[in-house]
């Protein structure tokens, strides 16, 4: 066939379809064939064995893992089912892997449509600290149903680590009070966070602040509004990742409430943080901001050990005490130890509970509380 093949009597297709050989393996055939043929030791050539499939079989609970997130219905992508198998199994595969052994089995994905080109990107910060993204996503994470919960999410600019991921019932200012100190604890203290011009970030009034504008001073952390949409491209890619990743993901694992799944959210953020690369940043979020300490490109600040921190977090009311020296708490009238209308500051917890203070957080005084409902 060889022979044929130089004496041009055979194409390199016809010959390789006859030998039952890819067209690279029957040219890699003919160039030692024609060496041979060089050094008139074609009589004793023999065609060496090809190299084989010396991987290893995959586990069982391997397969089990694949057939769980490419058929459930919407499927997950190829690279988050390779992700999940390292996550839950710590076994190697690549996105290519999964997509081969899917189209052996029947679970392929439909070809997906052509996305337009996104727009010139900002290039990021130098310092970890410096800027954190935040937004909100609304998107039905729990198919079937149709309802839209808001996730928030906030990347830090320079590494692209997830400091926080969390979805909530509703986008209020308590699940901002409530997200916020879990990512500062975590992580520390940014310079600024970059926001949209969304009511709860920003008043009409240029000189004043909301209420979380002033929670985030009163710990020497500010506000940068993106002036458009666009502008805040690094989140807004990170929402894409989410709503890509989880409709299947709760599908696959029958997952319909949301504190159940926010403990996985954290774990699957924790796990992208650490393992996997960023295409951006052509490495892990996680060795971008190791790489950032190590060089001292750094300006976080450690979360303070603050009497105020639970108060500043909290959704604050001044109220007068009434006639009969009490204040409305929920549903209930409680009296507190102060003088008939006296003002004091009622704080509403994300937790549920709340509390009474005798005056709002101020820096150079500590807080003099006055009633809690909060459950030890």
């Amino acid at each position: 066939m060889l022979a044929r093949f130089r004496q041009q009597a055979l194409t390199a297709s016809e010959a390789a379809e006859q030998l039952d050989l890819s067209r690279s393996r029957f040219y890699s055939l003919s160039t030692e064939y024609l060496h041979a043929c060089a050094q008139k030791k074609v009589g004793s050539w023999i065609p060496g064995t090809s190299g084989g499939d010396h991987s290893a079989t995959w586990p069982e609970p391997v397969i089990h893992i694949l057939n769980k997130r490419l058929r459930c219905q919407p499927p997950c992508s190829y690279s988050f089912t390779a992700s999940e198998v390292l996550r839950l199994h710590a076994f190697k595969l690549d996105r290519a892997q999964v997509r081969r052994w899917a189209m052996e089995h029947d679970c392929a994905h439909a070809t997906p449509a052509k996305r337009p080109h996104a727009p010139v990107r900002r290039w990021q910060r130098s310092q970890i600290g410096e800027l954190w993204q935040l937004d909100a996503s609304p998107h039905c994470w729990f198919p079937p149903s149709t309802l839209d919960f808001p996730m928030l999410n906030m990347i830090d600019d320079c590494s692209r680590l997830f400091v926080a991921s969390k979805i909530y019932g509703r986008e209020l200012l308590l699940s901002y009070l409530d997200f916020l100190p879990i990512a500062f604890l975590a992580y520390g203290r940014p310079l600024q966070i970059y926001v949209d011009y969304h009511a709860i970030f920003f008043t009409k009034n240029p000189e004043a602040l909301t209420q979380l504008g002033a929670a985030l001073k009163f710990y020497d952390i500010s506000f940068l509004y993106a002036p458009t949409p666009q502008a805040k491209g690094k989140i807004e890619r990170e929402h894409q990742f989410w709503q890509g990743r989880l409709p299947p993901y709760f599908t696959s694992e029958q997952i319909t409430e949301i504190d159940e799944a926010n403990t996985h959210i954290d774990a699957l953020r924790l796990h992208r943080n650490a393992h996997e690369i960023h295409r951006e940043l052509r490495m892990i979020p996680q060795d971008a901001w190791d790489l950032a300490e190590k060089e001292q490109r750094s300006v976080l600040r450690p979360a303070p050990r603050c009497p105020w921190w639970p108060y500043v977090w909290s959704v604050r009311t001044t109220v007068k005490t009434g006639t009969d020296g009490r204040v409305p708490i929920g549903p209930q009238r409680l009296r507190i130890e102060r003088p008939p209308g006296t003002k004091v500051v009622l704080c509403l917890h994300p937790s549920g509970h709340h509390s009474v203070l005798a005056a709002p957080p101020n820096v150079k005084e500590k807080p003099v509380l006055l009633f809690t409902n909060r459950q030890k």
